[in-house]
């Protein structure tokens, strides 16, 4: 699928295939390094290639080419809302090359999502943001998201969820 964002130049969105993996591991690469948290990142190709391609595959990934370069991505994966009864869209991330950024490829990924989101008869399609990142936020407030200000992120990582993992007594 084809679309023109800007004028005189034009870029395509797809879903990903295995072959893509590299590519996407080197835009993961890149937005981790744009949020400050490339020392973080212990993801390798072969864990990438596991979780969208593997036996078990847990996430989908679309991609925006120019002349057949990898020039933006969104990560994401089917959530489930108990109290609509419905699967939900959750993306995971999105992320635009710098010199590809002001084009309308946020928007594009957006509306690809959200058309996936509507086709599987989804409730919601919802993602997280980094408070600082007033630019996206901007950007999100523009595309009709609310912030969910009421909700606070929880998270268990690394040794905490081995030890929380490790208390469970069957």
């Amino acid at each position: 699928m084809s679309f023109a964002v800007e004028p005189s130049r034009e870029f395509s969105v797809r879903k990903a295939v295995p072959s893509d993996v590299p590519a996407i591991y080197a835009l993961i690469r890149e937005l981790a390094d744009f949020e400050k948290l490339l020392s973080s990142m212990t993801a390798t190709e072969e864990d990438i290639q596991a979780a969208l391609f593997g036996a078990q595959a847990c996430a989908e990934t679309v991609l925006v080419e120019k002349e057949g370069d990898p020039v933006a991505f969104a990560l994401f994966f089917q959530t489930f809302s108990t109290f609509a009864g419905k699967p939900g869209l959750y993306l995971e991330d999105l992320y635009v090359r710098p010199q590809f950024r002001g084009k309308g490829l946020g928007t594009l990924l957006l509306r690809f999502l959200a058309k996936i989101a509507d086709e599987r008869g989804c409730a919601r399609f919802e993602w997280t943001v980094l408070d600082w990142n007033t630019p996206a936020i901007e950007f999100y407030r523009k595309m009709g998201a609310e912030p969910m200000s009421e909700w606070t992120v929880q998270r268990v990582s690394g040794p905490a969820l081995k030890k929380l993992a490790q208390s469970y007594e069957s």
